[in-house]
């Protein structure tokens, strides 16, 4: 499909910024019965009963956490949600509702913000939650996102990073350092272009990678199927900032130690595949690329054979007694200590 070389660009001016929500929303409908009143009033009214609420809020900001040479509109709408999303399934709760925001310099036209709000409406389409409100204005800085979702559990299925205890068993969710794996990739296509921009990727070969990135899923999915298993976990979190950063929260919380086995950690044999390329060391990669937003969670050792042998799930380790510590068992047996090593917003080295 050849590109439309003068693509059509409305003037966010012609529009002001109620005529700009108006014509972003309209075709969002509340569809979740705890949505009483969405987008139009003043603050959208929800009525969950006896339901706990459960709030999540992540910001993005371009040239920090997204670079929109690489990243197309529509799959940041996606993924903007997604990460707030996955907060909320990091509780074993459901997500209902996400609010929006964004500031825009005036280089984004009217057709931009379509493209973005595409990606949001498929995401609030797949996982079944309602937009039911954000905000719009000006940034002298690109573009700046806010998201904000809410969820809704009962009290006795929420799970914190709290509650686990020596010997749980230490299960993730999917496979991991994929994310990261993707981010190499695009950033080594983004300077092959800078030296020649006739050049056309051919990425087919990372596909599976560039997808984990641009377009990461909130494990709902994972949520779901524990309740079906009966399962519920002393404790969890997703991962977004890496293996070994979740693992120490979890730690923390629990006021536990941990072993993780090397050789437990699921990677996909297409990372396996590019860290060879890319001469990095897999294990490095799963514990510290981070952006995976797979659910990292304890459960007694009682619980399983209800998971046993399920292709979704992997036991990667045990909790232990906090005067142990921390530490990966690696494939030589040798016990290493886990050290914080995901995403460090605040990290001037970064």
């Amino acid at each position: 499909m050849l590109e439309d070389k003068n693509p059509q660009r409305t003037s966010l001016g012609e529009l002001g910024e109620f005529g700009l929500i108006d014509h972003l929303t309209q075709n969002f409908e509340l569809k979740q019965p705890s949505s009483l009143v969405g987008i139009g009033d003043d603050a959208a009214v929800m009525d969950f009963k006896d339901k706990k609420v459960i709030v999540s809020t992540d910001m993005l900001v371009e040239g920090v956490h997204f670079d929109l040479s690489y990243m197309p509109l529509k799959h940041l709408g996606y993924k903007s949600v997604m990460v707030n999303l996955s907060d909320i399934c990091a509780m074993n709760a459901l997500p209902t509702q996400v609010t929006v925001s964004i500031a825009v310099s005036n280089r984004f036209p009217l057709e931009a913000l379509e493209e973005f709000y595409e990606g949001v409406a498929l995401a609030c389409k797949l996982y079944h939650v309602d937009l039911v409100g954000g905000d719009t204005t000006s940034s002298n800085k690109g573009m700046i996102i806010s998201v904000t979702a809410i969820g809704a559990a009962n009290a006795d299925e929420i799970v914190y990073r709290k509650g686990s205890k020596p010997n749980d068993l230490l299960v993730v969710t999917g496979d991991l350092g994929g994310a990261y794996l993707g981010l190499q990739v695009l950033e080594r296509e983004k300077e092959v272009f800078k030296v020649n921009p006739n050049s056309q990727p051919d990425l087919e070969a990372y596909s599976y990678l560039v997808e984990r990135q641009l377009k990461p899923e909130a494990r709902k999915d994972m949520v779901e199927l524990l309740k079906k298993l009966e399962v519920k976990p002393t404790s969890m979190i997703d991962i977004s900032d890496g293996l070994s950063s979740e693992i120490l929260h979890l730690c923390k919380h629990g006021d536990v130690g941990c072993n993780l086995f090397e050789d437990k950690i699921p990677l996909d044999p297409s990372a396996i595949a590019t860290c060879e390329e890319f001469k990095m060391d897999s294990t490095m990669v799963a514990l510290g690329g981070g952006e995976d937003y797979e659910l990292l969670f304890t459960i007694d050792q009682a619980d399983f054979p209800k998971i046993k042998g399920n292709p979704n799930l992997t036991v990667i380790g045990h909790m232990t007694e906090k005067s142990e510590g921390a530490h990966l068992i690696t494939r030589a047996e040798t016990k290493i200590p886990i050290t914080a090593q995901g995403w460090n917003s605040f990290n001037e080295t970064k």
